[in-house]
Protein backbone atom coordinates (compact mmCIF):
# COMPACT_ATOMS: atom_id res chain seq x y z
CA UNK A 1 0.00 0.00 0.00
CA UNK A 2 1.24 3.49 -0.89
CA UNK A 3 1.79 5.80 1.85
CA UNK A 4 -0.19 8.85 1.37
CA UNK A 5 0.24 12.30 -0.17
CA UNK A 6 0.04 16.01 0.68
CA UNK A 7 -2.75 16.84 -1.11
CA UNK A 8 -2.43 20.09 -2.76
CA UNK A 9 -6.15 20.76 -4.19
CA UNK A 10 -7.53 19.77 -1.13
CA UNK A 11 -5.26 22.21 0.54
CA UNK A 12 -6.46 24.48 -1.95
CA UNK A 13 -9.33 24.33 -1.18
CA UNK A 14 -9.38 24.14 2.76
CA UNK A 15 -7.59 27.66 2.60
CA UNK A 16 -10.62 29.35 0.37
CA UNK A 17 -12.61 27.91 3.73
CA UNK A 18 -10.33 30.19 5.94
CA UNK A 19 -8.58 27.17 7.50
CA UNK A 20 -5.66 28.03 9.53
CA UNK A 21 -2.18 26.90 7.76
CA UNK A 22 -0.88 26.11 11.52
CA UNK A 23 -2.19 24.99 14.59
CA UNK A 24 -4.41 22.00 15.27
CA UNK A 25 -6.06 20.98 12.08
CA UNK A 26 -3.43 23.01 10.49
CA UNK A 27 -3.41 22.73 6.60
CA UNK A 28 0.27 22.89 6.69
CA UNK A 29 0.68 19.88 9.11
CA UNK A 30 0.26 16.60 6.69
CA UNK A 31 3.30 18.14 4.55
CA UNK A 32 5.37 18.73 7.47
CA UNK A 33 4.73 15.44 8.72
CA UNK A 34 5.69 14.08 5.27
CA UNK A 35 8.68 15.98 4.34
CA UNK A 36 9.94 14.81 7.60
CA UNK A 37 9.46 10.97 7.30
CA UNK A 38 10.77 11.60 3.48
CA UNK A 39 13.73 13.22 5.10
CA UNK A 40 14.10 10.51 7.83
CA UNK A 41 14.03 7.97 4.82
CA UNK A 42 16.57 9.33 3.06
CA UNK A 43 18.74 9.30 6.04
CA UNK A 44 18.07 5.76 6.83
CA UNK A 45 19.15 5.05 3.61
CA UNK A 46 22.28 6.94 3.54
CA UNK A 47 23.06 5.00 6.54
CA UNK A 48 22.71 1.44 4.89
CA UNK A 49 24.63 2.08 2.36
CA UNK A 50 27.84 3.17 4.49
CA UNK A 51 27.17 -0.22 6.80
CA UNK A 52 29.66 -2.15 6.48
CA UNK A 53 27.77 -4.96 7.78
CA UNK A 54 24.57 -6.88 6.68
CA UNK A 55 21.85 -4.34 7.78
CA UNK A 56 18.52 -3.73 6.51
CA UNK A 57 15.00 -1.50 6.92
CA UNK A 58 12.57 -2.85 9.94
CA UNK A 59 9.90 -0.58 9.63
CA UNK A 60 8.71 2.36 11.52
CA UNK A 61 8.02 3.27 15.35
CA UNK A 62 5.68 5.94 15.90
CA UNK A 63 5.95 9.14 17.77
CA UNK A 64 3.97 12.26 18.59
CA UNK A 65 5.38 15.22 17.37
CA UNK A 66 4.86 19.10 18.11
CA UNK A 67 5.74 21.27 15.85
CA UNK A 68 4.58 25.15 15.23
CA UNK A 69 2.23 23.51 12.70
CA UNK A 70 1.02 21.76 15.21
CA UNK A 71 1.12 18.13 16.62
CA UNK A 72 1.49 14.76 14.15
CA UNK A 73 1.99 11.24 14.66
CA UNK A 74 5.79 10.82 13.31
CA UNK A 75 6.73 7.08 12.11
CA UNK A 76 10.60 6.76 12.81
CA UNK A 77 12.09 4.49 10.39
CA UNK A 78 14.41 1.47 12.07
CA UNK A 79 17.07 -0.72 11.08
CA UNK A 80 17.45 -4.13 11.64
CA UNK A 81 21.15 -3.86 13.49
CA UNK A 82 19.17 -0.78 15.89
CA UNK A 83 22.66 1.63 14.64
CA UNK A 84 20.58 4.12 12.87
CA UNK A 85 20.54 7.53 14.91
CA UNK A 86 18.59 10.24 13.31
CA UNK A 87 19.48 13.65 13.35
CA UNK A 88 16.39 15.29 11.97
CA UNK A 89 14.70 14.05 14.64
CA UNK A 90 16.43 12.58 17.45
CA UNK A 91 15.67 9.74 19.51
CA UNK A 92 12.93 11.31 22.29
CA UNK A 93 12.80 14.12 20.96
CA UNK A 94 9.42 15.34 20.54
CA UNK A 95 9.77 19.11 18.99
CA UNK A 96 10.47 19.28 15.54
CA UNK A 97 12.36 22.38 16.18
CA UNK A 98 13.34 24.94 18.95
CA UNK A 99 10.72 27.51 17.75
CA UNK A 100 8.47 26.54 20.29
CA UNK A 101 11.09 27.57 22.77
CA UNK A 102 11.87 30.21 21.54
CA UNK A 103 8.04 31.38 21.61
CA UNK A 104 7.89 30.40 25.39
CA UNK A 105 11.10 32.00 26.39
CA UNK A 106 9.95 35.00 24.52
CA UNK A 107 6.58 35.32 26.13
CA UNK A 108 8.24 34.12 29.49
CA UNK A 109 10.69 37.16 29.04
CA UNK A 110 7.27 39.67 28.26
CA UNK A 111 6.27 38.58 32.09
CA UNK A 112 3.50 36.53 30.82
CA UNK A 113 2.29 34.00 33.35
CA UNK A 114 2.27 30.43 33.02
CA UNK A 115 -1.16 30.25 32.36
CA UNK A 116 -1.29 32.76 29.58
CA UNK A 117 1.68 30.72 27.99
CA UNK A 118 -0.05 27.79 28.36
CA UNK A 119 -3.28 29.55 26.43
CA UNK A 120 -1.06 31.28 23.65
CA UNK A 121 0.38 27.95 22.76
CA UNK A 122 -2.94 26.60 22.77
CA UNK A 123 -4.61 29.04 20.60
CA UNK A 124 -1.57 29.31 18.42
CA UNK A 125 -0.31 26.35 17.64
CA UNK A 126 -2.77 23.53 18.96
CA UNK A 127 -0.34 22.10 21.00
CA UNK A 128 -0.98 21.67 25.20
CA UNK A 129 1.59 22.55 26.94
CA UNK A 130 2.22 21.95 30.91
CA UNK A 131 3.27 23.80 33.63
CA UNK A 132 6.15 21.47 34.14
CA UNK A 133 7.06 22.05 30.18
CA UNK A 134 7.44 25.69 29.87
CA UNK A 135 9.57 25.27 33.52
CA UNK A 136 11.71 22.79 31.84
CA UNK A 137 12.28 25.32 28.69
CA UNK A 138 12.96 28.46 30.61
CA UNK A 139 15.16 26.63 32.91
CA UNK A 140 17.45 26.53 29.88
CA UNK A 141 18.42 30.20 30.85
CA UNK A 142 19.71 29.66 33.83
CA UNK A 143 23.01 28.05 32.67
CA UNK A 144 23.18 31.08 30.44
CA UNK A 145 22.82 33.40 33.43
CA UNK A 146 25.50 31.54 35.12
CA UNK A 147 27.82 32.07 32.30
CA UNK A 148 27.11 35.47 32.08
CA UNK A 149 27.11 36.00 35.82
CA UNK A 150 30.67 34.93 35.87
CA UNK A 151 31.27 36.68 32.66
CA UNK A 152 34.89 39.12 32.70
CA UNK A 153 34.49 42.80 32.62
CA UNK A 154 35.53 45.71 31.55
CA UNK A 155 39.06 46.97 33.42
CA UNK A 156 37.41 50.46 34.24
CA UNK A 157 34.22 51.75 34.17
CA UNK A 158 34.10 55.65 34.49
CA UNK A 159 30.12 55.59 35.95
CA UNK A 160 28.63 52.92 38.05
CA UNK A 161 25.23 52.83 39.24
CA UNK A 162 23.92 50.39 42.32
CA UNK A 163 20.40 50.08 43.56
CA UNK A 164 18.36 47.43 44.93
CA UNK A 165 14.27 46.20 44.30
CA UNK A 166 13.25 43.97 46.53
CA UNK A 167 10.86 40.73 46.16
CA UNK A 168 9.61 37.50 48.26
CA UNK A 169 10.98 34.16 47.82
CA UNK A 170 10.07 31.51 49.50
CA UNK A 171 12.28 29.33 51.71
CA UNK A 172 11.61 26.45 54.15
CA UNK A 173 8.08 26.94 53.56
CA UNK A 174 7.54 30.57 53.85
CA UNK A 175 8.01 33.71 52.09
CA UNK A 176 10.88 36.28 53.37
CA UNK A 177 11.88 39.20 51.39
CA UNK A 178 15.20 39.61 49.56
CA UNK A 179 17.14 42.41 47.78
CA UNK A 180 18.21 42.34 44.28
CA UNK A 181 20.99 44.87 43.78
CA UNK A 182 21.52 45.86 40.57
CA UNK A 183 25.20 47.13 39.15
CA UNK A 184 24.66 49.16 36.28
CA UNK A 185 28.14 50.29 34.34
CA UNK A 186 28.56 52.88 31.73
CA UNK A 187 31.55 51.72 29.24
CA UNK A 188 34.39 53.99 28.08
CA UNK A 189 32.73 53.86 25.24
CA UNK A 190 29.58 55.57 26.99
CA UNK A 191 27.41 52.48 26.56
CA UNK A 192 25.15 50.83 29.57
CA UNK A 193 26.24 47.72 30.36
CA UNK A 194 24.36 45.67 33.12
CA UNK A 195 27.36 44.31 35.44
CA UNK A 196 25.75 41.86 37.70
CA UNK A 197 22.52 40.77 40.33
CA UNK A 198 23.31 39.81 43.46
CA UNK A 199 20.66 38.82 45.76
CA UNK A 200 20.45 39.37 49.46
CA UNK A 201 18.76 39.07 52.43
CA UNK A 202 20.59 41.74 54.20
CA UNK A 203 22.84 44.95 52.99
CA UNK A 204 26.06 46.48 54.65
CA UNK A 205 29.75 46.08 54.98
CA UNK A 206 30.11 42.67 54.67
CA UNK A 207 27.52 42.10 51.96
CA UNK A 208 29.22 44.69 49.44
CA UNK A 209 32.66 44.10 50.33
CA UNK A 210 31.64 40.47 48.84
CA UNK A 211 30.15 42.11 45.76
CA UNK A 212 32.96 44.59 44.81
CA UNK A 213 35.44 41.65 45.49
CA UNK A 214 33.40 39.95 42.66
CA UNK A 215 33.68 42.84 40.27
CA UNK A 216 37.55 43.12 40.89
CA UNK A 217 38.04 39.20 40.46
CA UNK A 218 35.89 39.48 37.18
CA UNK A 219 38.53 42.14 35.97
CA UNK A 220 36.88 45.46 37.15
CA UNK A 221 40.05 47.42 38.63
CA UNK A 222 38.82 50.81 38.79
CA UNK A 223 35.64 52.95 38.91
CA UNK A 224 35.90 56.44 38.90
CA UNK A 225 32.20 57.39 40.34
CA UNK A 226 29.69 55.34 41.73
CA UNK A 227 26.33 56.47 41.89
CA UNK A 228 24.35 55.21 44.88
CA UNK A 229 21.27 55.68 46.79
CA UNK A 230 22.40 55.71 50.48
CA UNK A 231 23.27 52.22 50.64
CA UNK A 232 24.34 50.74 54.50
CA UNK A 233 27.91 50.24 54.19
CA UNK A 234 29.15 50.94 50.96
CA UNK A 235 30.96 53.47 51.36
CA UNK A 236 33.27 51.82 53.67
CA UNK A 237 33.28 48.78 51.40
CA UNK A 238 34.33 50.52 48.44
CA UNK A 239 36.87 52.32 50.05
CA UNK A 240 38.16 49.10 50.99
CA UNK A 241 38.12 47.66 47.21
CA UNK A 242 38.30 51.15 45.68
CA UNK A 243 39.98 53.52 47.30
CA UNK A 244 39.94 56.02 44.32
CA UNK A 245 36.44 55.76 43.71
CA UNK A 246 34.35 59.00 43.94
CA UNK A 247 31.02 58.30 45.74
CA UNK A 248 28.02 60.63 44.85
CA UNK A 249 24.68 59.79 46.95
CA UNK A 250 21.52 60.04 44.66
CA UNK A 251 19.94 63.61 44.84
CA UNK A 252 16.24 62.27 44.30
CA UNK A 253 16.51 59.46 46.62
CA UNK A 254 17.90 62.04 49.06
CA UNK A 255 14.93 64.17 48.40
CA UNK A 256 12.32 61.45 48.83
CA UNK A 257 13.96 60.34 52.07
CA UNK A 258 13.48 63.93 53.49
CA UNK A 259 9.99 64.70 52.59
CA UNK A 260 8.87 61.77 54.82
CA UNK A 261 9.61 63.63 57.57
CA UNK A 262 8.24 66.96 56.18
CA UNK A 263 4.41 67.53 57.09
CA UNK A 264 2.39 67.29 53.84
CA UNK A 265 1.29 71.36 54.50
CA UNK A 266 4.77 72.44 54.40
CA UNK A 267 6.19 70.19 51.70
CA UNK A 268 5.51 72.77 48.91
CA UNK A 269 7.62 75.61 50.48
CA UNK A 270 10.06 73.25 51.81
CA UNK A 271 10.46 71.42 48.12
CA UNK A 272 10.84 75.33 46.96
CA UNK A 273 14.20 76.41 49.22
CA UNK A 274 15.25 72.80 49.02
CA UNK A 275 15.39 72.93 45.13
CA UNK A 276 17.98 76.13 45.51
CA UNK A 277 20.11 73.71 47.13
CA UNK A 278 20.43 70.53 44.61
CA UNK A 279 20.16 72.87 41.81
CA UNK A 280 22.30 75.36 42.41
CA UNK A 281 25.05 77.05 39.80
CA UNK A 282 27.97 76.19 42.12
CA UNK A 283 29.18 74.80 45.48
CA UNK A 284 29.12 77.70 47.35
CA UNK A 285 25.45 78.58 46.02
CA UNK A 286 24.51 75.58 47.24
CA UNK A 287 26.10 75.85 50.57
CA UNK A 288 24.84 78.97 51.04
CA UNK A 289 21.31 77.87 50.11
CA UNK A 290 21.64 74.70 52.98
CA UNK A 291 22.44 77.25 55.15
CA UNK A 292 19.41 79.12 54.43
CA UNK A 293 17.23 76.48 54.61
CA UNK A 294 18.20 75.32 57.83
CA UNK A 295 17.81 78.56 59.22
CA UNK A 296 14.29 78.56 58.13
CA UNK A 297 13.73 75.09 58.57
CA UNK A 298 16.21 73.48 60.57
CA UNK A 299 14.13 73.84 64.13
CA UNK A 300 11.35 72.87 62.81
CA UNK A 301 12.81 69.72 60.53
CA UNK A 302 16.19 69.15 62.50
CA UNK A 303 16.31 65.17 61.28
CA UNK A 304 16.27 66.54 57.63
CA UNK A 305 18.61 68.92 58.08
CA UNK A 306 20.81 67.10 60.19
CA UNK A 307 20.74 64.37 57.16
CA UNK A 308 22.15 66.59 54.32
CA UNK A 309 24.68 68.17 56.65
CA UNK A 310 26.40 64.75 57.41
CA UNK A 311 26.29 63.13 53.57
CA UNK A 312 26.68 66.99 52.62
CA UNK A 313 30.66 65.28 50.97
CA UNK A 314 28.90 62.26 48.79
CA UNK A 315 25.71 64.58 48.18
CA UNK A 316 27.86 67.51 46.71
CA UNK A 317 29.73 66.04 44.63
CA UNK A 318 28.51 67.08 41.53
CA UNK A 319 28.97 70.74 41.53
CA UNK A 320 32.54 70.18 40.39
CA UNK A 321 31.05 68.76 37.28
CA UNK A 322 29.08 71.04 34.21
CA UNK A 323 25.55 70.48 33.66
CA UNK A 324 26.06 67.63 31.13
CA UNK A 325 28.11 65.74 33.59
CA UNK A 326 25.86 66.14 36.52
CA UNK A 327 22.63 65.11 34.57
CA UNK A 328 24.57 61.50 34.24
CA UNK A 329 25.54 61.26 38.06
CA UNK A 330 23.44 62.95 40.39
CA UNK A 331 20.67 60.73 40.32
CA UNK A 332 20.47 56.62 39.96
CA UNK A 333 17.62 57.14 37.44
CA UNK A 334 19.69 54.82 34.95
CA UNK A 335 19.43 51.57 37.10
CA UNK A 336 16.42 52.82 38.08
CA UNK A 337 14.99 52.41 34.62
CA UNK A 338 16.12 48.86 34.32
CA UNK A 339 14.67 48.21 37.56
CA UNK A 340 10.86 49.55 36.28
CA UNK A 341 11.41 47.11 33.10
CA UNK A 342 11.65 44.16 36.10
CA UNK A 343 8.92 45.74 37.54
CA UNK A 344 7.10 44.91 34.26
CA UNK A 345 8.26 41.41 34.16
CA UNK A 346 6.86 40.75 37.72
CA UNK A 347 4.44 42.70 39.10
CA UNK A 348 1.57 39.63 38.37
CA UNK A 349 4.07 37.91 40.81
CA UNK A 350 2.87 37.91 44.51
CA UNK A 351 6.25 35.92 45.09
CA UNK A 352 8.43 33.35 43.82
CA UNK A 353 9.26 29.23 44.57
CA UNK A 354 12.92 29.94 45.06
CA UNK A 355 15.71 31.95 43.91
CA UNK A 356 16.28 30.94 40.43
CA UNK A 357 12.23 31.55 39.47
CA UNK A 358 13.14 34.92 40.30
CA UNK A 359 16.82 35.20 38.48
CA UNK A 360 15.70 33.35 35.32
CA UNK A 361 13.34 36.18 34.57
CA UNK A 362 15.33 39.00 35.58
CA UNK A 363 18.22 37.65 32.95
CA UNK A 364 15.26 37.17 30.58
CA UNK A 365 14.35 41.19 30.78
CA UNK A 366 17.92 42.28 31.32
CA UNK A 367 18.11 40.76 28.00
CA UNK A 368 15.21 42.88 26.38
CA UNK A 369 16.48 45.66 27.91
CA UNK A 370 19.85 45.71 27.01
CA UNK A 371 18.69 45.36 23.39
CA UNK A 372 18.22 49.32 23.67
CA UNK A 373 21.58 49.80 24.73
CA UNK A 374 23.61 50.09 21.34
CA UNK A 375 24.77 53.68 21.07
CA UNK A 376 26.42 56.02 23.85
CA UNK A 377 24.90 58.36 26.24
CA UNK A 378 24.14 62.02 25.27
CA UNK A 379 27.14 64.56 25.17
CA UNK A 380 29.38 61.37 26.02
CA UNK A 381 32.80 62.77 24.51
CA UNK A 382 32.25 65.76 26.02
CA UNK A 383 31.19 63.43 29.68
CA UNK A 384 34.79 61.74 28.82
CA UNK A 385 36.82 65.01 28.33
CA UNK A 386 35.89 66.09 31.81
CA UNK A 387 36.01 62.78 33.10
CA UNK A 388 39.65 62.66 31.66
CA UNK A 389 40.67 66.03 33.74
CA UNK A 390 39.09 65.10 36.98
CA UNK A 391 40.68 61.31 36.94
CA UNK A 392 43.58 62.58 35.49
CA UNK A 393 46.26 59.51 34.50
CA UNK A 394 43.25 57.03 34.91
CA UNK A 395 41.81 57.28 31.94
CA UNK A 396 44.33 57.59 29.58
CA UNK A 397 45.52 53.61 28.81
CA UNK A 398 41.73 53.43 27.49
CA UNK A 399 41.05 55.98 25.09
CA UNK A 400 42.41 58.40 22.40
CA UNK A 401 42.01 62.45 23.46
Amino acid sequence: MSKPTFDMDAAIEALKAGKGLTGKDGILTPLIKQLTEAAMQAELEQHLENDEDSNRKNGSTPKIVKSAAGSFELNTPRDRAGTFEPQIVKKHQTHLTDELERKIIGLFALGTSYQDIRSHIEEIYGINVSNGTINAVTDKLLPELHAWRERELERIYPIVWLDAIHYKIKENGRFITKAVYTILGLTVEGKKELLGLYLSEHEGAHHWLTVLTDLHNRGVKDILIACVDGLKGFPEAIESIYPKTELQHCIIHQIRNSLKYVASKNQKAFMADLKCVYKAATLNAAETALDELDTKWGEKYPVVIKSWRNKWQTLSAYFKYPDYVRTAIYTTNAVEAVHRQFRKLTKTKGGFPNENSLLKLLYAGMLQASERWTHPVQNWNLTLSQLSIHFAGRLDDHIDL
